[in-house]
């Protein structure tokens, strides 16, 4: 016991000659005690000084031992400390329910001092056990979140600069991964606040999208520079090939995947890749998928992608300001057409229209650095 800053007892017992007893012993072992008479008098100091134990008596008039005990399990600063019962009744069900109630112990009267106090030492040595534990377990959760934190960065920023790689082959994109990125968060944080998907976006789910999203064009490596950079409009067959992107960014995280399937971030990452150019209305690519079918994380990027590349200067179209492309968007201009996109999404894009402007003015048409 810490000499410094003894141990404080709460001694609650309606007998005024029990408890001038067990005041008088656990003061001579060097202990703080507090004596109160009954079980409303015990919640009141507990709850404005909690005690490091307990030794509570049953029987006793109003609140009694079981209704005290039960009063300090359901408050959390309270429930930790340990209470021991004392009671003259010896009967093994009251045992039993001082137990259950959340008892540690259970003293039966008339006592003996040293017995008491043998008790009273166990039980606090217990919990001093249990907090150095609590406070140990909670450093180790700390090094482990920083660690895992860590890591995490790490393996963010290798993701980033090996999509970039692909971004970078093609000049016109200047700053599309970081503002589709941007975008990508805003829209999810605000469909899992509106709870627009029924409440089925996780509480990381804006996190993770704006990472995964990163992934969305690495397939773009294994397309020819002949096509990925020919100035103006591709032919059939050039786009035909260009299409292609999709599925080769979409084969290792799949491949990756199925070595560790219950990994979101991986699993954005392949339906991202995959299926960004699916329409709400059918029509897109690679699998023509309509509606539902297309993932929740593909129907977010596909608005980003679209706002992006309209706001973008191209070799056959110079970039559209903030207003043109929200008519775009949400009118229809040949490009684009609201029914291309998910009517939620949609709708979400139409709050965030302020937001999505000043994301890219800030980033801007070229890369950072």
């Amino acid at each position: 016991m810490n000499a410094a800053c003894p141990p404080d007892i709460l001694v609650v017992d309606d007998a005024p000659a029990n408890l001038r007893v067990l005041v008088e012993a656990l003061k001579a072992r060097g202990l703080r005690v507090r004596p109160v008479l009954d079980g409303r008098q015990a919640l009141e100091a507990a709850r404005a000084q909690p005690p490091s134990l307990v030794l509570l008596d049953i029987n006793m008039p109003g609140l009694d031992g079981f209704g005290v005990c039960a009063a300090f399990k359901d408050d959390p600063r309270l429930a930790p400390i340990p209470i021991i019962f004392l009671s003259a009744n010896a009967a093994t069900d009251d045992k039993v329910l001082a137990l259950a109630v959340g008892g540690v112990d259970y003293v039966t009267k008339p006592f003996q001092v040293e017995e008491v106090y043998a008790r009273v030492g166990t039980h606090l040595e217990l919990r001093r056990l249990q907090d150095e534990l609590d406070r140990h377990n909670h450093e180790l959760e700390a090094r482990v979140r920083a660690q895992v934190e860590q890591i995490s960065s790490s393996h963010v920023a290798t993701i980033l600069a090996l999509a970039k790689l692909a971004e970078f082959r093609d000049e016109d994109t200047g700053n599309h991964i970081l503002r589709v990125q941007h975008y990508c968060r805003a829209l999810a944080t605000h469909l899992a606040r509106t709870r627009a998907f029924g409440g089925t976006l996780y509480e990381g789910f804006p996190e993770d999208v704006f990472h995964a999203s990163a992934l969305h064009d690495i397939g773009k490596v294994g397309i020819p520079d002949a096509i990925l950079l020919k100035p103006g409009r591709l032919n059939p067959a050039e786009f035909e090939a260009i299409k292609a992107h999709t599925t080769l960014g979409a084969d290792t995280p799949a491949a990756v995947l199925r070595v560790y399937p219950d990994n979101a971030f991986v699993r954005l990452g392949m339906e991202l890749a995959r299926w960004h150019h699916e329409r709400w209305c059918g029509g897109g690519y690679p699998d023509g998928l309509i509606g539902e079918a297309i993932p929740v994380p593909a129907r977010i990027f596909a608005l980003a992608d679209q706002y992006d590349a309209l706001r973008s200067k191209r070799p056959y179209k110079p970039p559209f300001d903030a207003e043109r492309t929200f008519t775009a968007l949400t009118d229809g201009d040949g490009r684009s057409h609201p029914s291309h996109f998910d009517p939620r999404v949609l709708a979400a894009f139409v709050v965030l229209a302020p937001e999505f402007a000043a994301i890219h003015a800030r980033l801007g048409e070229r890369p950072e650095g």
